[in-house]
């Protein structure tokens, strides 16, 4: 792992991590909530129990933190996933109604803060973009 990695992977794997270790527990208002959201922007999981689809989230969320974190972890692999992870929450706020301005893709007073996902999106195209140059033989 290169040292600029270092800052990246630690930061969003210890901030995914928490949160999910958040959801692991959350009550049965908060999974309602959170899969409101959710089945609205992705209709598969309309039909999952709230506190199933809640856990579901939080052992994602745990699992992606966790190869964030763990240095034995490749810079693609890490990246993968944090792109796939933070790709799911870009749907999420491209699907849900008032997320956004209307007719724009700047967000909403209630879009902001899953808008912020785009930065983490970036982080892992970045990770993954490094690791595919790597690869190749370029720096």
């Amino acid at each position: 792992m290169k040292l600029s990695h270092i800052p990246l992977r630690v930061v969003t794997g210890a901030y995914i991590l928490h949160a999910g270790i958040q959801k692991w527990s959350g009550d049965e208002d908060t999974a309602k909530a959170v899969h409101g959201m959710a089945s609205g922007a992705y209709p598969v999981f309309a039909s999952m129990p709230p506190t199933r689809y809640l856990r579901l989230l939080a052992a994602g969320e745990i699992a992606t933190g966790g190869v964030l974190l763990a240095p034995m972890v490749s810079t693609a692999r890490a990246g993968a996933a944090l792109t796939g992870f933070s790709g799911a929450l870009l749907g999420l706020y491209a699907k849900t109604p008032g997320m956004r301005k209307p007719g724009s893709i700047w967000p909403s007073p209630q879009g902001i803060a899953v808008s912020k996902d785009s930065w983490l999106f970036a982080i892992g195209l970045a990770l993954l973009a490094d690791a595919l140059a790597d690869r190749g033989g370029k720096h």
